[in-house]
Order: C-alpha cells, then sequence, then structure tokens
C-alpha cells in the first residue's frame, strides 16, 4: 500500500507517560524500526502460554519478517504502541485496519484489527488497560471507529480487559475463539471506567509515598546540622513506625551508623527493600542517586535539594532531566526543593520534612505548593491560642515545591477515599490543568469539603519549570467555575484555616437561619450585622448578661439547637471580672454538652481575650484521628455513582469527648467560616440531583458538524461569516434576526423592503457595536422617509458608510436585552457565560458563569445568579419575561459548544428576552481544529 511521506511522520503527541494501578510508571510510545533488538528481548521473556494466547499455536520466537512486520509502520492504517519501563519493553499493542471480510484496508475503512501481549512478570498491573485507552485515542484520531479483537476462550484476562472497557460492544464465538467488537466513540461508562481507573492508580501512587514500609535519607549528614540529617532526626522524632536507614557516601570505613540509624554509603547497600527515598544532596549529584534508587527498586522520591527550576534556565533543563530520569524507573517524585510531606496516622507517623515537630494527628488534609505557606498552615493549625483555636489536627501533609511531577490533582486523588482525611485544605498557585481539578474537585467534595485558596492570582505567577496554560479568563471566572464544582473558594491563609476548623469538627448546617446567644449585647450585634452581610438568616440575638453562668449558657444553647426554625448557632462570649481557669473549663464543657445534645447543627463560638476558653474548647480527651461527624440526612448526598467508581467511605459519628467546637477572635470570621459551609451545604444538596441535559429533536448534530468540517477545510479563517453563523445556529434551533448589510440608502430602503416595517438601523462598525448608548442604532422606523433620515443622521455623526457599516434588521418584541457567551479556555475548558447587556453590566462585571455541558437546573440557577436578575421578574412593576424560553437558549448553546469542540467561541448579543420568547439580534462564531487530544483522551501524566 503506497501512503504519502507525511503518513510516515513520528507521531511524538502519542508519547506518554501513564500511572499503572500499582502506583508506577511507564511510559506509552509509537514503536519504530529502531526497535527491533528491544522487541526481540521482550518476547523471549514472555511465557509460551502468553506467546499461545497471542499467536494461538506455539510460537516460541519471532521471525525476522515477524520482527520487520512488527516494528515498522506507517502511523495510520498499522500502528503500533509500547509501554516501557526503564527503556525495555514490557507490553505491546498493533493495531491494522480492516475492511469487508477482515482484509487489509486503508481510509476510509473505519475498522481495524487489535491485539496486546503484556509480559507475564507485569501482568495485574493495569498495563493493558492503559494501552487500550492509548490505542483507541490514536484509532479515533486516524479515522477508526471500530476494533475488533480475536481471543481465546481461555484468556479469560485479555477478556475481561475489553468487556469492563465501557465501551459499546458485540460479542460472538465461531471456530472456537470469542470475537469480540467494540465502538471506540466514549460512552458515560467507558469514561466513569476510565476515571475510575485513573482515581485508583494515581491514589495509589501517593500511598506509596504517604505510606512507605521503608525510608532511606539520602544525604543525611554525620554530624547534626544540614537539610538531611534534620529531615532524619524528625523522622526519628515522629516515632516513624517502618525502617529508617540513611545514605551517605563519605562514612568513614566501618561506620554503620549516624543518629543511631543504620547507614549505608550507597542505596545499593541497604539490605531489603526501600519504598522511599528523601533526597537531600547538591543537585548536580542528583542523577546519581536517582540511578541508585531506580536500581533499587525504590518505588518513590522526595526531592528537597533545590538548584533546579528555582534557579533559572539551566536548572529548569535540569528539572525536566530529572523527571524523565525518575519516570523511566517508574518513580514519581516530590518536589524538588520540596518542604516535605507528612503522615501522622498511627500506623506510620511519618515526618519526611523540615517541620521540627510534627503536627497532631487529626482529619484535616494539607496540600502547598509554597514551603512557607505549608510552614504557616502548620504552625496556626498547632496553635491553640493566639487566632483560631479549637484546634484539631492534620492527617496528611505534602508541600510540593515546584511541583514537577506530584501536583495537587494527585493528592486529592487520594484524599477522595483516604479514611483518615474528611476535609481537605490547599494553597494554589496555579492549577496546572484547570479541567482535571474541577472534575476531581466535584467528586470529592462530594464526599468531603474542599477548601481553596489560591495565591498569585493577580500576577499569573507559575510554578518554577512547571508548563501551565494560560488562561483567558479573569480570575473571578475562574473562581466562579470552581464553586460551581463545589470548591469552597476562600482569599486568605486564615479564611483557609477557618472554614477548615469549622467542617472539620462540626456538621453542615441544613440551612441560613441563625441562632445568636451570648453574654455581650454589643458583640451579639456585631454578629448579627456580620450574618446579614454574608447573606445568613439570623435571629435576634439572645443577651445572657454578663452575669450568665456556665449553666445558663448551657440551657441557653440546648434551648436554641432544639428549635426548628435554627440551623447554626453562634455562642458569643466575653470575660466577666473574676473569672479564671476554672471558668473557662466550666463553660466549654457546659457548651460541649449541650451542643452534644443535637450533634445535627454546628456551634461556633466568638471570644474576646479568653485564651483559656479557646484552649478548653478544643480540648479532647485523646488526640487520636476521630470520625467526621454526619451531615442531616437531608443535606449529605450520595457520591457520584457508576459501576466503576469507587465510592468513599462512609463517615461515622464521632463520640461526644471529640466533638470539638471552633472558637474565633472576631465575628466576622466565624460568620464568614459558617456562611461557607451553609454554601457548601447548599452545594451538597444541589448536587444529589444536578439536573439533566435535555435532548431536543429538531438538533441537527451531523449537519452541523458537516458544516463545520467544510469551513474548516477551506481555511477561511477562524470567524464564520454572517450567513454560516446564522446556518450553523439554526442547525441547533437558534434563530437570528436577518441583518441585511445597507452600504447606501438605497440598499437600506431595499431591505427595510424586505423585511418588512418596522426596522432599526445599526451601526456595526467594532467600535459602535451593541453601544445604543453611543447613538449608533435607531429604532422602530416605520417607513422610508425615517429609515433615510436615520442613515443621514449616522453617516453625519459618525462617518462614511463604509466606516459604519450599517445594517437593517426587523424590530423585534420590546424586553430586556441580554448576552449570551460561550468559550473554550485553553485552562478552564468550556463555559457558558450570562449576563444581562449594555455598559452598566460591564462596568461592574455581573456575569455570570458555569461549565459546559450545563443541565437544565443549571440552566435555571445560571440566569438567576446575577445581580440584575431581579430585571427579568418583574421588577418594579415591569413584565416578567420568558425565561424559560432562555433557559432553552442556554441549554443549545451549551450542547452546540459541547457536541463540538472545534466551536471555541460563541456569542449572542443582544438577546430580547421579551414576555413571551426572545430575538437573537447579533451572533458571532469562532471555529478552530480541535486539539488532538482533550479531557475524554487517555490517562496521561504532564508531560516533561
Amino acid at each position: 500500500m503506497q501512503t504519502s511521506p507525511d503518513r510516515h511522520a513520528y507521531p511524538a503527541h502519542w508519547e506518554a507517560d501513564v500511572v499503572l494501578r500499582d502506583g508506577g510508571t511507564a511510559r506509552v510510545r509509537p514503536i519504530t524500526v529502531d526497535d527491533a533488538e528491544r522487541l526481540v528481548s521482550f518476547y523471549e521473556q514472555v511465557s509460551d502460554e502468553s506467546k499461545y494466547y497471542r499467536f494461538f499455536a506455539p510460537y516460541p520466537r519471532l521471525s525476522a519478517k515477524d520482527v520487520h512486520r512488527f516494528t515498522h509502520h506507517d502511523f495510520v492504517d498499522r500502528v503500533g504502541l509500547a509501554v516501557t519501563v526503564g527503556g525495555e519493553f514490557i507490553a505491546t499493542v498493533r493495531y491494522d485496519r480492516i475492511g469487508p471480510g477482515g482484509t487489509p484496508a486503508s481510509a476510509p475503512a473505519d475498522e481495524a484489527e487489535v491485539a496486546f501481549l503484556v509480559q507475564d512478570a507485569h501482568q495485574g498491573r493495569g498495563v493493558a488497560s492503559a494501552l487500550l485507552e492509548h490505542i483507541a485515542a490514536v484509532a479515533r484520531e486516524r479515522g477508526i471507529r471500530r476494533f475488533a479483537a480475536e481471543v481465546l476462550p481461555a484468556n479469560t484476562k485479555m477478556i475481561k480487559v475489553f468487556m469492563d472497557a465501557g465501551y459499546t460492544q458485540k460479542r460472538s464465538f465461531e471456530d472456537g475463539v470469542v470475537r469480540l467488537e467494540f465502538d471506540l466513540e466514549p460512552t458515560d461508562r467507558s469514561l466513569a471506567v476510565q476515571y475510575a481507573r485513573e482515581q485508583r492508580a494515581e491514589a495509589r501512587s501517593v500511598q506509596r509515598l504517604l505510606q512507605p514500609g521503608s525510608v532511606a535519607v539520602v544525604g543525611a549528614g554525620r554530624a547534626p546540622g544540614g537539610v538531611g540529617r534534620s529531615v532524619l532526626g524528625n523522622i526519628l522524632d515522629a516515632g516513624y513506625t517502618g525502617r529508617l536507614h540513611a545514605v551517605n557516601r563519605g562514612l568513614a570505613e566501618g561506620e554503620t551508623e549516624i543518629g543511631g540509624v543504620p547507614a549505608r554509603r550507597s542505596v545499593r547497600d541497604i539490605d531489603g527493600p526501600v519504598d522511599l527515598a528523601v533526597v537531600a544532596v547538591p543537585a548536580e549529584r542528583v542523577p546519581e542517586v536517582v540511578d541508585e534508587c531506580g536500581e533499587h527498586g525504590v518505588q518513590g522520591l522526595v526531592v528537597v535539594s533545590a538548584g533546579y527550576a528555582d534557579s533559572g534556565p539551566e536548572g529548569r533543563e535540569r528539572q525536566r532531566a530529572l523527571v524523565r530520569q525518575a519516570r523511566s524507573y517508574g518513580m514519581r517524585i516530590i518536589g524538588p526543593n520540596a518542604f516535605g510531606i507528612i503522615n501522622t496516622a498511627p500506623e506510620v507517623r511519618l515526618n519526611a520534612s523540615l517541620a521540627p515537630e510534627s503536627p497532631r494527628p487529626g482529619r484535616i488534609g494539607l496540600f502547598a505548593q509554597s514551603g512557607a505557606i505549608g510552614i504557616a498552615l502548620l504552625s496556626r493549625l498547632h496553635r491553640r491560642g493566639g487566632g483560631v483555636t479549637g484546634v484539631t489536627g492534620v492527617s496528611t501533609f505534602v508541600s510540593s515545591g515546584n511541583r514537577a511531577d506530584v501536583s495537587g490533582n494527585d493528592v486529592l486523588q487520594y484524599w477522595y477515599d483516604d479514611p483518615h482525611t474528611d476535609v481537605a485544605l490547599m494553597y494554589l498557585e496555579s492549577i496546572g490543568n484547570p479541567r482535571k481539578f474541577t472534575r476531581l474537585a466535584r467528586r470529592t467534595a462530594a464526599a468531603k469539603p474542599l477548601v481553596v485558596v489560591q495565591g498569585a492570582r493577580h500576577g499569573g505567577v507559575a510554578p518554577q519549570g512547571h508548563a501551565v496554560r494560560a488562561t483567558r479568563l479573569p480570575h473571578a471566572t475562574v473562581s466562579a467555575l470552581l464553586r460551581q464544582a463545589g470548591v469552597i473558594r476562600v482569599d486568605t491563609i486564615t479564611e483557609l484555616v477557618d472554614a477548615g476548623l469549622l467542617l472539620a469538627r462540626q456538621p453542615l448546617p441544613a440551612g441560613p437561619r441563625v441562632a445568636i446567644l451570648g453574654n455581650s449585647e454589643s458583640l451579639g450585634l456585631l454578629t448579627y450585622d456580620a450574618c446579614l452581610s454574608e447573606g445568613l438568616r439570623p435571629q435576634p440575638p439572645l443577651d445572657l448578661t454578663t452575669a450568665a453562668s456556665p449553666a445558663d449558657f448551657h440551657a441557653a444553647l440546648a434551648r436554641a439547637l432544639a428549635d426548628d426554625t435554627c440551623d447554626a448557632v453562634v455562642v458569643t462570649a466575653i470575660p466577666t471580672p473574676g473569672e479564671g481557669a476554672p471558668g473557662d473549663a466550666a463553660l466549654a464543657e457546659a457548651l460541649r454538652s449541650a451542643a452534644a445534645e443535637v450533634p445535627a447543627k454546628p456551634v461556633l463560638v466568638v471570644h474576646v481575650e479568653l485564651g483559656g476558653l479557646a484552649e478548653a474548647l478544643s480540648a479532647a480527651t485523646s488526640t487520636a484521628p476521630q470520625a467526621r461527624p454526619a451531615a442531616p440526612a437531608e443535606s449529605a448526598p450520595a457520591s457520584p455513582a457508576s459501576p466503576a467508581s469507587p465510592a468513599p467511605p462512609a463517615p461515622a459519628a464521632p463520640s461526644e469527648e471529640a466533638r470539638l467546637i471552633p472558637a474565633y477572635p472576631a465575628a466576622e470570621r466565624a460568620v464568614r467560616a459558617l456562611a461557607q459551609a451553609v454554601a457548601y451545604g447548599q452545594w451538597r444538596r444541589e448536587s444529589a440531583d444536578p439536573g439533566r441535559v435535555p435532548e431536543y429533536d429538531d438538533i441537527d448534530e451531523k449537519g452541523a458538524a458537516e458544516l463545520i468540517a467544510g469551513h474548516l477545510a477551506r481555511a477561511e479563517g477562524p470567524a464564520l461569516d454572517q450567513a454560516a453563523t446564522c446556518e450553523l445556529l439554526a442547525r441547533y434551533g437558534i434563530r437570528v434576526h436577518r441583518a441585511l448589510p445597507a452600504p447606501t440608502p438605497d440598499d437600506a430602503a431595499e431591505a427595510a423592503r424586505a423585511l418588512g416595517y418596522p426596522v432599526a438601523l445599526k451601526a456595526t462598525a467594532p467600535h459602535l457595536r451593541h453601544r445604543a448608548d453611543l447613538g449608533g442604532v435607531r429604532l422602530d422606523l416605520a417607513d422610508e422617509e425615517q429609515l433615510r433620515r436615520a442613515y443621514a443622521e449616522l453617516t453625519e455623526l459618525f462617518g462614511r458608510p463604509e466606516e459604519l457599516r450599517p445594517v437593517v434588521q426587523s424590530m423585534a418584541p420590546r424586553g430586556v436585552d441580554t448576552l449570551v457567551r460561550a468559550v473554550i479556555d485553553p485552562a478552564a475548558g468550556a463555559a457558558l457565560s450570562f449576563g444581562l447587556a449594555g455598559p452598566a453590566t460591564q462596568l461592574l462585571g455581573d456575569t455570570a458563569h458555569r461549565l459546559i455541558p450545563v443541565t437544565d437546573r443549571e440552566a435555571t440557577t445560571l440566569i438567576r445568579s446575577v445581580r440584575t436578575a431581579p430585571l427579568l421578574f418583574g421588577w418594579r412593576g415591569s413584565a416578567p419575561v420568558d425565561t424559560k424560553a432562555l433557559e432553552e437558549l442556554l441549554l443549545r448553546v451549551s450542547r452546540l459548544v459541547d457536541d463540538h469542540p472545534e466551536v471555541v467561541a460563541v456569542t449572542l448579543e443582544p438577546v430580547v428576552v421579551a414576555p413571551k420568547g426572545l430575538s437573537v439580534l447579533g451572533a458571532t462564531v469562532r471555529l478552530a481544529p480541535p486539539p488532538a487530544r482533550d479531557d475524554l483522551g487517555p490517562r496521561t501524566l504532564p508531560a516533561y
């Protein structure tokens, strides 16, 4: 078969690093003519049984003809991929395009035969499943829509790989062979399977780092001091339960210990396995250490060494080489320039960090890209006084440093079903893969709270040396999209800790109704005002007076919690003359015992100069991790369910002693944390029934695809002209009012006669478009005389017709002018935006956003999310407009962008929403070739 030269070009974008089921990494890449020796060596290590399953007959060795066939591909009709570890093959897959009858074919044939071979030592690691995802993506890219595979009935492992993939399949049995045929178009089930496998693999890769059975500190100094020796001491002081080794190549002859820890000159000299290596040597020595670790079978690295991307271009390249080297051995990296990791679980007790004191065990997971912020977070959570109290503790802590490999996404995968973590707190300076982060955040937030503060949000600073896709969306838009995914977005580290402490130990409020009680009328009023400012519904404060005893507090709190019109209680407390520590303890016990009687409602304390009370409130009989309190049944939706999705463990109710009451030094901080918990609880309830993406019978998806393909094939530029825009939108049931060009007064009159009076005359020049306030629009022109007079006025005011680009359009029914916009952002993904049209809305930034695809419930909330929404619902006696028609328009635009990734921007402006129906008066559409891979593609690690 003859092929053009470009069909033989090596497809470098098919190369990818993947995480396997056991948490190790491997590389997927195309097989080339240079791989003949690797292929032969690989085949020699495969068992006779596996060879028989592949070729249906004894096949002890590959002939020269076989080797040629399996290494020579055109990367279109014949493609082979290999999985490599340490540069050597551990698995291969191949497809051959076939036509009717199974004969070799070329495009437009859209079926291919596929076959796998996995080395026996690597079977059970999920290698074939990962390969299937990648070869399916390659096939789709090359126009293949269906795979066929013939498998012996005894090869149950391979049959299971195909059957479990989630694709639409047909299965038949003939001549002693099972024939499987399956479409490659992703389905809801195939994506659920893929995401579940991704979660298990990435969570396992982080688990291997956080729960190692043995640790080696490479670069531990022989004398006290220095980074390596400090980390070694911190691991010892935390009471690490596994095997600990020190490595220092400068050990003297006969020297076998450093600080009481067994020591060796090299990782290679350690007897037994090493799961985690903490690398604290100069950057120029790190490659040697990585080789030693890889050859010894180390599973992961924490690189605290600096001198990488934090030190300039040379260091950036050194960092890339480090990641490539570690992944070639199947290892993952935290760092470089990392502060370290902590796991307080009693069965681990690992403090492999530069933090001199391990935090108390607890239920909060911490992730920080910055070591300095990590220190601040640990310090604030550890302190009992001088700030937020009611301290719980930390389950795990990861400071990623330069974030060259392991990122916040990976840690989220681990926390999702980690039984020791109930609340996740994250400090992010950037989000490397926002689409994935949003997807993971939505799933995690359905099971446990996720609180995020983003640093450098106005400066756009990316982690050193890490390629972060730049977003074109404003920070406020990205924040709104994250909140839609269930993320609790806060602005400061203080707010991060405030919210985390409340969510870690208190149930979610069932609503916004707040009772306020305390011994200070003024502090109660401040709390009341703060509640109103945060959108809560406070009851009038109950003043117990300064003479209130602990028994009075207990009785008042018990009554408030028993009140069905109350969802949460804020207790305010100020010191009274002569009160001492015993009084503080008594008050704390009174509040705790009252709260325990109604455990389904959260309680917060606002204290003023009551350090003793704060400490007493945070005291517990045990510092061991306790289970998180269950939210009320009506406010705790189940996590997204699918046959392949792992379900997180159900939280259990804590003991009375373990229910800590968070205390805050200011009413505003307590109320802000409570408001965030209320909003999150509302999101949890709504996410249990997110709605559906409706189907519309009049949508012509195929016709739209043909229009888009034709435009891109003609290379006519990204923007569709007006006729093509109207035609494409019409395929999705969106009608745009005709606008006829009017380069002269006579053309305007002819256009008006064709459309019918009354008409509108508009200038469409960029500086006048959609700017009725500048006078570039004339409405309700009833006849030709008015039209010609308006035309003359426009040209007199603004210039020649060729500068104004005037058009004539039929009048639409009066209503409210709105704006609908959809955009595919390179970082954040596809987003739908809505707002009222006009300069006031633009000036105030009053626009709401939702991630695409939008459900019917999300469309309903979207139009109600803008501050100017009352104008749509009959504000000040005006007629309410047809919001149902507006919701349908939003859903149709969402479907268009979701169905066709080539549509990168849609703007409908203005959309006039009348009491009955709506009119789209202006529209623009921009197209671009779709990316070779998108979020529906196979699992991959960030490329280096």
